[in-house]
């Protein structure tokens, strides 16, 4: 059955997108906290979904599928709206660029290892990966409509480049871990655990 509650919390995560995108290009300070608690909403809905799939006994094949394209879709649509809006600028489009290029790399690389029944066990660090690029996108989204004085803009460019360093080196490990069944070593294919990347 696809419209489990973990799942229905996992098309939310992913229809969040639409509204959340729409704030970012409202130039008033309500629309940025609207923005801020949609993106906030959405990103707890990425614990929930897990913990209530696990608490139920409702994993799917559909959720597995969905769940990291929810994610992806999330960090890479606010990132993309805060650096056309202006919130993110100058050197940290770089940083934004990285993290871009490597969610889209592992999704590419997950689907072509997924058509050959492997799964590259994710690690702890790849958790942090995600925190610190929802807690820098986070700030990102207030910016301008913190109080004054409040430095909101400068903690979430650090946290930004923080998330891009995290996020190279956690998309360097999948890659390393990804590497034996890329060369053909069944072996090391029929030993993998199943477990989902982040």
């Amino acid at each position: 059955m696809i419209l489990t509650l973990p799942n229905i919390l996992t098309i939310g995560r992913a229809l969040a997108v639409i509204p959340l995108v729409a704030f970012c290009f409202i130039q008033e300070h309500w629309a940025h906290w609207a923005a801020f608690a949609i993106f906030i909403g959405a990103s707890l809905t990425d614990y929930f979904d897990g913990y209530f799939a696990r608490a139920r006994g409702q994993t799917s094949d559909f959720g597995r599928f969905l769940d990291p394209i929810a994610d992806k879709l999330l960090i890479g649509a606010a990132l993309l709206s805060l650096t056309a809006n202006g919130a993110v600028l100058g050197a940290d489009v770089v940083a934004a660029i990285l993290i871009l290029c490597r969610e889209i790399f592992v999704s590419g690389l997950r689907e072509h290892l997924g058509g050959r029944k492997i799964v590259v066990p994710v690690s702890i660090l790849a958790k942090w990966k995600t925190a610190a690029q929802m807690a820098a996108i986070g700030f990102l989204l207030v910016d301008d409509a913190a109080p004054a004085g409040w430095p909101v803009g400068d903690i979430g460019s650090a946290l930004l480049w923080l998330a891009a360093v995290v996020t190279v080196v956690t998309g360097a490990d999948y890659l390393r871990g990804a590497l034996p069944h890329l060369r053909g070593d069944s072996a090391k294919d029929a030993a993998t655990p199943t477990s989902e990347p982040a």
